[in-house]
C-alpha cells in the first residue's frame, strides 16, 4: 500500500510540475506575442512617421522652388549697349534650376558693374549673366542659375 500511495504522490508532483511548466510556458509565449506586437507597432509608427518627414520635406522643397521660380521684375531699366545672343543660340527665358550654356558666362555677357544697374554683390562663387534684357545670377563653375531678374536693360 505504502508503494501504491508513494507512486500515487510521485504522479501528482508530476502532473503539477508539467501543468506549472505548462502555464509558465503559455505565460512566456503569450509575453512573446505581446512584445511582437509591440516591436511591430514601434516599426509601423516609425514608418509613419518617416512618411510624414518626407511629405514636410516635399513640402518645403516645393514652397522653396515657387519663392524662386517667379521672376524678379526689375524696379527700374536700364540703358546697356545693344545686345547680342552668343553664336549658335537665341535671346530666351531663363528660369530658376536650369543651367545657363558656357558661351553665355564669358567675359562678354558677365555683368561686372552690378552696384551701377542697383544689383547686390552677387555671393561667392556666382555672377551675374545679361541674357537679352534680363540678368540672371548664376554660378561660376556650373552655370546653375539661382534667380532671375526680367526686363532690368532697355
Amino acid at each position: 500500500m505504502k508503494k501504491i500511495l508513494s507512486a500515487g504522490m510521485a504522479a501528482v508532483m508530476i502532473a503539477a510540475s508539467l501543468g506549472t511548466a505548462t502555464a509558465a510556458s503559455a505565460q512566456s509565449h503569450g509575453a512573446r506575442q505581446e512584445h511582437r506586437y509591440e516591436q511591430r507597432q514601434d516599426r509601423r509608427e516609425d514608418r509613419r512617421e518617416a512618411r510624414r518627414d518626407r511629405r514636410e520635406d516635399r513640402r518645403e522643397a516645393r514652397q522653396h522652388q515657387r519663392q524662386y521660380a517667379r521672376w524678379q521684375q526689375a524696379q527700374r531699366r536700364y540703358s546697356a549697349g545693344r545686345y547680342y545672343a552668343p553664336r549658335g543660340y537665341v535671346v530666351r527665358q531663363w528660369g530658376y534650376g536650369q543651367r545657363m550654356p558656357v558661351a553665355y558666362r564669358s567675359s562678354a555677357y558677365v555683368v561686372n558693374d552690378y552696384n551701377r544697374y542697383g544689383l547686390r554683390a552677387p555671393p561667392r562663387g556666382y555672377q551675374y549673366v545679361r541674357s537679352g534684357n534680363d540678368v540672371v545670377l548664376a554660378a561660376v563653375a556650373g552655370g546653375l542659375i539661382t534667380a532671375v531678374i526680367a526686363g532690368l536693360f532697355n
